[in-house]
């Protein structure tokens, strides 16, 4: 599916930002930002250093796990990896939801009710983390985006700029439309999750979750279409 990246990107951000409005400063799509916040906590200027240390091997173990889904599956059923991993991290985001609406109201960031929320929202990043390094196609990064936009601008910059090639131009502009869609659907994912935090809390975790459902089914599904009409 040709705009799964934009998806995925928006739920990243949404994610991401509902977890770090919820859950006292935790990412965990863009997990390394906590090695910041952890850093900013052994030296006391913030709390919840516990949790941030916590979703670190929770993280690991949804890129573990996805790893050893991917390859369970036999040759002919690879295929099927990209829906199998979709419907694994639908399940996990059903589970974060309701870990959260279970720990809310959350008062204290290093208590098990925190614990468990930011573990299981950690694991089921870890596994669209994972996704696009284990089943490969094109596309482009969809949970953190500093690499999109630093590539971005300097596609706009060889874009503008009067030396460059025709080629290297042409190049540059298909990128950057690969690009924009996931950057802006991540700042608009960003949004949505602070706004769904605001006015529904962690309930609001069932937007990305039916929509990590929804993607079983529609992922792969043009190129089934397109092989079985050729002989």
């Amino acid at each position: 599916m040709k705009s799964e990246d934009t998806v995925l990107a928006a739920i990243a951000g949404f994610v991401d930002t509902l977890s770090f409005v919820a859950l006292f400063g935790l990412f965990i799509a863009h997990v390394t930002g906590n090695f910041v916040l952890i850093g900013a906590g052994v030296a006391g200027f913030s709390g919840g250093v516990l949790l941030k240390l916590i979703v670190l091997p929770a993280f690991v173990g949804g890129v573990v796990l996805s790893s050893l889904l991917v390859r369970s599956l036999s040759g002919r059923h690879a295929r099927q990896g990209a829906r199998m991993l979709h419907a694994v991290q639908a399940v996990l985001m059903f589970g974060f939801c309701f870990a959260g609406v279970w720990a809310t109201p959350i008062s204290q960031p290093d208590g098990l009710p925190a614990i468990v929320a930011g573990v299981v929202g950690a694991i089921a990043m870890g596994v669209q983390n994972a996704h696009p390094r284990l089943i490969k196609r094109a596309g482009v990064p969809n949970t953190v985006m500093t690499g999109n936009v630093t590539q971005s601008i300097l596609d706009v910059i060889d874009m503008l700029s009067a030396t460059t090639e025709i080629g290297v131009r042409a190049a540059a502009r298909a990128r950057f439309a690969r690009m924009m869609p996931a950057i802006i659907a991540f700042a608009l994912g960003a949004v949505a999750g602070a706004m769904g935090m605001l006015y529904v809390g962690f309930w609001a975790l069932l937007a990305p979750a039916f929509v990590l459902a929804g993607l079983v089914f529609t992922t792969g599904e043009q190129d089934r279409v397109s092989t079985s009409g050729h002989p």
